[in-house]
């Protein structure tokens, strides 16, 4: 008998590749969607006829529950969230409630219908904020500088709460940042190749940009998702750092990707010091030796391939759907 997985987020960058690793698994996938007005599935397309979804949401219980009842699944992974951090500023009691009390509305639903169901939640490199040490390890104090970063501390804590108050295989990845051609345009990397592409293509001339000098542990988002599945297949729960162990700044990412496409970033790059976070988090590094052991997991794209796959990506997209530029910039 197949397996069943039940996913939060599944139209987001980290649901499709991870419905695409459990699917090549030969998993049953079921997913979660929210009842909206437009639809968000493009990450999901070529999934469609061979995934369920269900419509429900983080911030109604029964619905959840409902979800549940109707998967049945071995295995839940919540990677849903209101996970843009600057946008935390503006929404902090919504982001909140989805990323603190919807996190608990979900795992509640998991002890409700069946406490066997191994639960996994998306925890963030974000609760570190003002680190305390570095490298960072699943030791490591939090020190969050956002409400999103809050936000997913209570989410990690209460996913430990429940693992030790209702004995639940419940489980959390410390995630690092992790990027893809599937990421959305509002963050930092994914705004800086398409930006590139368009600037290449000849549809821009400017990429305005924050804080140049905020380090981050970039890693592919399809090598992270690998990572998630593994956690639920231990004989005993506990929380991983996954992260490549290596720091780049949002310069050196520019740098990257602008040569990659041939171009001077000096001559395009300017800053705008309204994208300043309110607080910054000016430096993460990740110790994933935990994982790499326990797990005999580790990263295969390094960030200088992932940015250029990036890149490319962009261009492509720009170029299917911009026909007449073909030919103005080679």
């Amino acid at each position: 008998m197949a397996k069943r997985a039940l996913i939060t987020g599944i139209t987001g960058q980290d649901g499709s590749y991870l419905a695409e690793l459990l699917l090549d698994k030969g998993y049953e996938v079921y997913g979660v969607i929210r009842r909206l007005s437009a639809s968000n599935t493009w990450r999901i397309e070529h999934l469609l006829g061979r995934v369920t979804l269900l419509q429900a949401d983080l911030l109604d219980q029964l619905s959840l529950i409902k979800a549940v009842e109707q998967a049945d699944p071995h295995e839940f992974y919540n990677v849903a969230a209101m996970s843009f951090v600057p946008a935390s500023w503006d929404q902090p009691m919504l982001t909140g409630e989805f990323n603190s009390q919807g996190v608990t509305r979900a795992i509640e639903a998991v002890r409700r219908v069946n406490p066997k169901i191994r639960f996994y939640q998306a925890s963030s490199s974000e609760m570190f904020g003002r680190v305390r040490e570095m490298p960072q390890t699943e030791l490591t104090p939090f020190y969050p500088r956002s409400p999103y970063g809050v936000s997913k501390v209570f989410a990690h804590y209460i996913t430990v709460n429940y693992r030790e108050s209702y004995d639940l295989f419940a489980v959390s990845g410390i995630l690092f940042n992790h990027e893809s051609p599937r990421r959305g345009l509002e963050f930092v990397t994914r705004k800086v190749t398409d930006g590139v592409a368009r600037i290449k293509l000849g549809l821009s001339d400017k990429l305005s940009i924050g804080n140049l000098d905020a380090h981050r542990d970039w890693g592919f988002a399809g090598d992270y998702v690998y990572a998630m599945w593994l956690m639920l297949q231990q004989e005993k729960p506990d929380d991983y750092v996954i992260a490549t162990g290596v720091s780049h700044s949002v310069k050196e990412l520019i740098e990257v990707a602008f040569a990659h496409a041939g171009l001077d970033w000096q001559k395009h790059v300017y800053q705008d010091p309204a994208l300043l976070r309110p607080a910054e988090v000016e430096h993460l590094l990740g110790d994933s030796s935990k994982a790499r052991r326990e797990l005999s997991w580790e990263p295969k794209v390094d960030f200088k391939q992932l940015v250029e796959m990036m890149v490319d990506a962009d261009l492509a997209r720009l170029r299917a759907t911009h026909p007449s530029i073909e030919g103005r910039r080679s």
